[in-house]
């Protein structure tokens, strides 16, 4: 079986816990309006046997420790669930730790995968339907289908939330996530991140029209005011 794997991150320390492989997998339903990797959206040629990404990972093994191991990310990996199955079981097969970076937007039919997954890393767009129409063009639908799955089978979450300026920055916001995050009843992290501009010279590169080209990069310490002020929210306090 093949896959298309755009890259491989050898040692990973912000996906998830420990030391971590990233493999970064192509094709994404979703046209998100800060994406900073639109290289990713079609899927491209199948290039990596399972066999052969099982050996490239298992280098990395004695790096993994107690913690650490593999966090597959894209794109979006529930793109390419076959080929993603037959990883994350030859994987746990050898012991090692996996994680999921997703935005919960793929084929469907997810409860056979989550068996082999230690951890999602949930990306939050928006959590209003218009607002996440809005921000993805996709109606936000088939995020909380995964949501639901993920829940019935009471994996562990990282949240995170990318901030931007004049979307997702507001007191009024913040509310709303508060309310959208109690149905997830697992959550061991909540980060919020500062929209940036890295990826925009990629939309000129490939001819795309990049829609936030004139928006300003979010305030790194006015996001972090934000968490804070999240934090102080009845729920978490």
């Amino acid at each position: 079986m093949l896959g298309s794997v755009d890259s491989i991150e050898s040692m990973g320390l912000v996906d998830g816990p420990g030391i971590r492989t990233v493999v970064f997998l192509t094709g994404c339903k979703l046209r998100c309006k800060y994406c900073h990797n639109p290289e990713m959206w079609v899927k491209g040629e199948d290039n990596m046997e399972v066999e052969e990404l099982v050996k490239k990972i298992l280098r990395f093994k004695p790096y993994y420790g107690k913690e650490g191991g593999v966090t597959f990310s894209g794109g979006e990996p529930l793109m390419q669930p076959d080929f993603l199955l037959a990883v994350c079981k030859r994987l746990k097969e050898e012991g090692i730790n996996v994680a999921l970076d997703t935005a919960g937007v793929g084929l469907g039919n997810y409860e056979e995968l989550l068996n082999y997954v230690d951890l999602v890393i949930l990306d939050i767009k928006h959590v209003t339907r218009q607002g996440y129409l809005d921000l993805t063009g996709h109606e936000i639908n088939d995020s909380l289908s995964f949501i639901q799955t993920a829940n019935k089978m009471h994996k562990p979450y990282w949240i995170r939330q990318v901030v931007v300026p004049g979307v997702t920055d507001s007191e009024t916001y913040i509310k709303y996530l508060k309310q959208f995050l109690k149905q997830l009843p697992n959550i061991e992290k909540i980060d919020f991140i500062p929209y940036h501009k890295l990826g925009s010279e990629k939309y000129d590169r490939m001819g795309l029209e990049n829609p936030y080209r004139d928006k300003e990069a979010m305030d790194i310490d006015a996001c972090n005011r934000l968490y804070e002020q999240f934090l102080t929210l009845e729920w978490f306090s």
